[in-house]
């Protein structure tokens, strides 16, 4: 049989030539394809061809079957040149591979990460390892402009190199000349009559440059931070009865050198209307009276938008304790324009009746789903309750394992009785070393670490490692929890100590103090947030004589000997209802403890009280107040045993001091500690400037006031030491970090002042 042979082919220089060019194959007559071959793959799988061919082996080939093989192959993306080749009976597909990225690179770009261009250069469809054609290149340029110019840097050039490599392949490199960014030189505001230019403009994320913008760069434009103004304008009016306030326009104008910009932004205000009255419309199930005492808005003031949202959503939640999840709650504006005054019509419709089918678990890689399933409240196939489900999260969100935990209600499909919530959590780092350490001149510099893992392998157990390495105070603590050592939620705690303590060198002598004992502690809730805690220990503790040993230590030693043992009896509650742990923003804690030491050679009674409030100023700002109070006693006519006395000073107390040494101090200069403490704190919390409302990046300032006493003095207010500051608080990946500045304000000759101070892993 006579062999023939025809060729054509279909070249592109672009993805929108290559139909044209397929069009143009030679005319060949229909054959039986007998064999397909593929020539000119590189890195192309062969499968992914004959996956794109429209015919087979033994199929009919057609000139409108090649057109379409060209076309499907072009339309992969991989090659830049396709041929297709007949020889007698046989068809040979010819392929030019595009080059592969081996490398992208960037030059001159300080503004972002260039992580973060990578990304943003993946998300268009370049990246190593993947094919590359020019257009692609250019829409890399185009989408490296936008970032810049999304941070207001609209001179930004961008300059692409391509070097060609062996084996077909590339290397990218983008280079960046960033330039000047293009500050606002002005914003106006236009058609305000109530409220002056100054106020209107103290509310925008965006201004025209201050003090910080070097680090807000508020002074920046930006789209996202221009729409988050205009709302914050818009709530302004609406909040303040201005109820038909608009924003008409707002023009953005660029400068020709690219370097300034000028923001106007047009409003109308309106009439501004006050409330004339609420009422009720719909079906309240019977239960008005309820519904109406969670109404916020008063008649005769002006309309507050805020107001009627935060109503609608207090009705639409109690809606959710009787187990209607999607009951719609509207508030209606009635507008009397000729008395500017609007009476609301809140209309409800609980709609249907729900329970939750199920609990669906997300985002937890590490801590067990049981560890999060057993803090709920919400049960599955019980009827849907909003407030066991805020409950739950609030306790999930009280682990303190997780960085977020957000609650979502889903539809069931086919079954409008049910619902499924979504548990979706963010986990945060649980295993730690934190550190923490203090100046001083005393001290010089003092560190302690603590290798902690509050979520062991997931099982929702603590376990630490306590060790300060102070050459004044040295401790030694091993320590592990179980909180649901009974399925009830039974907690168990086991802890060993050792800990030895000597005087300062600028007191002289070389006595110490050293502790050994360990103690079990059973905590036993009583309701959601009501736990009691038992516990009993045994410890020795051992007064090692030295020069210029304390007289107080001495005569102690004298009456009761140098080493004494105690088994001390432990009765503790505690009431926790904040709605974190790590970053409480509402709610209190209190904790009461007793220890009773009535057997063994120290014989005592000590009790300790400590509350903690929270008190949300606005969504930014917080308010911590917390308070302390510490007594105890001798038994049986003993005296109270000096190593039980209670110390402040430092962080967890009166910041500004080194820690532990206020109170009652020996002729020595030797710091004692004492039989009563008061510590009071108050702390405003506010974001960092530049971090949003980031919750895990904040500042504070705060007051601190407190004293220990000895066994035999009255605490009075004279005595009280005082400090004020401020500080930075960071959930960071080695744990929450506080860093403060304080300056005592009230303070005696011969304290020890430590003015800069941090730790990761404490809170007060």
């Amino acid at each position: 049989m006579k062999k023939y042979f025809k060729r054509f082919r279909a070249r592109t220089w672009a993805g929108v030539m290559a139909l044209t060019l397929a069009a143009q194959v030679w005319a060949i007559d229909p054959f039986t394809v007998r064999d397909i071959r593929v020539e000119g793959l590189q890195r192309v799988e062969p499968g992914t061809v004959f996956a794109s061919l429209p015919f087979r082996v033994g199929d009919q080939y057609t000139d409108d079957k090649g057109t379409a093989a060209i076309r499907a192959l072009f339309g992969l993306g991989l090659f830049k040149d396709v041929r297709l080749e007949v020889s007698g009976d046989v068809l040979v597909v010819v392929v030019e591979e595009r080059p592969t990225v081996a490398q992208v690179d960037f030059v001159g770009t300080r503004e972002f990460p260039k992580d973060v261009l990578t990304k943003a250069l993946r998300d268009i469809g370049l990246a190593e390892g993947r094919a590359f054609d020019q257009a692609l290149a250019d829409r890399a340029e185009q989408e490296l402009k936008r970032q810049y110019i999304s941070r207001g840097l609209y001179g930004a050039e961008v300059v692409t190199t391509v070097t060609p490599l062996e084996r077909n392949r590339v290397n990218l490199t983008f280079s960046v000349t960033e330039g000047e960014p293009a500050r606002i030189r002005e914003i106006r505001v236009v058609g305000n009559q109530t409220f002056p230019d100054s106020t209107l403009l103290g509310l925008m994320e965006l201004d025209t440059g201050g003090i910080l913008s070097w680090y807000t760069k508020s002074d920046r434009y930006s789209r996202a931070k221009l729409n988050a103004s205009l709302e914050a304008l818009r709530s302004y009016y609406l909040q303040r009865g201005f109820l038909e306030f608009r924003i008409d326009s707002t023009q953005v104008a660029l400068t020709p050198d690219r370097r300034e910009i000028s923001i106007t932004v047009n409003v109308t205000e309106g009439e501004r209307f006050v409330v004339s009255g609420v009422r009720l419309e719909g079906n309240f199930l019977g239960r008005e009276d309820e519904f109406k005492s969670l109404i916020t808005i008063q008649p005769g003031e002006p309309y507050n938008a805020d107001q009627v949202a935060a109503t609608t959503k207090a009705i639409s939640d109690y809606f959710g304790n009787f187990g209607y999840a999607f009951a719609q709650v509207e508030a209606r504006p009635d507008i009397d324009r000729s008395t500017n005054r609007v009476q609301l019509v809140l209309a409800a419709e609980p709609q249907r009746r729900v329970y939750v089918r199920r609990i669906n678990i997300a985002g937890n890689v590490r801590t067990r789903d049981e560890v999060i399933r057993r803090e709920f409240r919400q049960l599955e196939s019980s009827w849907y309750d909003i407030e066991r489900i805020r409950r739950s999260r609030d306790r999930v969100d009280r682990l303190g394992f997780f960085r977020d935990v957000n609650i979502e209600t889903a539809e069931v499909p086919g079954a409008p009785d049910q619902v499924d919530l979504v548990v979706e959590v963010t986990e945060k780092p649980t295993g730690s070393l934190q550190l923490s350490a203090g100046f001083s001149s005393a001290e010089k510099l003092a560190l302690g670490f603590a290798v902690r893992q509050e979520n062991a392998f997931g099982s929702g157990n603590y376990l630490s490692l306590d060790v300060n390495t102070s050459k004044y105070n040295r401790t030694l603590s091993l320590t592990t929890v179980d909180p649901y050592f009974t399925i009830d939620g039974i907690s168990r705690r086991l802890e060993a100590y050792y800990r030895k303590s000597r005087p300062y060198e600028e007191q002289g002598g070389n006595y110490s103090l050293a502790t050994m004992g360990g103690a079990v502690r059973l905590g036993v809730p009583f309701s959601e947030e009501d736990t009691v805690f038992f516990g009993i220990g045994v410890e020795s503790t051992e007064i090692q004589p030295g020069t210029n040993i304390p007289a107080a230590y001495l005569a102690y030693a004298e009456r009761f000997g140098f080493r004494s043992t105690a088994i001390p009896l432990t009765l503790a509650w505690s009431r926790d209802d904040r709605d974190s742990a790590l970053v409480p923003t509402r709610g209190r804690l209190q904790r009461l403890s007793g220890e009773l030491g009535p057997f063994a050679d120290a014989r005592y009674w000590r009790a300790n009280y400590q509350i903690t409030q929270f008190v949300p100023f606005t969504r930014q700002y917080t308010l911590g107040l917390n308070g302390e109070i510490g007594w105890g006693d001798g038994l049986g006519g003993r005296d109270f045993p000096v190593f039980k006395n209670f110390y402040a000073g430092g962080l967890g107390s009166v910041r500004g001091f080194t820690q532990g040494t206020l109170g009652p101090r020996d002729i020595t200069g030797a710091t004692l500690g004492g039989a009563k403490k008061i510590v009071l704190n108050a702390e405003v919390s506010a974001p960092f400037p530049g971090a949003g409302n980031d919750r895990t990046l904040r500042m504070f300032a705060f007051g601190d006031v407190g004293n220990v006493f000895g066994q035999d003095q009255t605490p009075s207010l004279s005595d009280l030491r005082t400090s004020v500051g401020v500080g930075v608080a960071w959930i960071s990946p080695l744990g929450p970090l506080r860093l403060v500045f304080a300056q005592p304000v009230r303070k005696e000759p011969g304290d020890r002042i430590q003015r800069i101070q941090f730790q990761i892993g404490t809170s007060f």
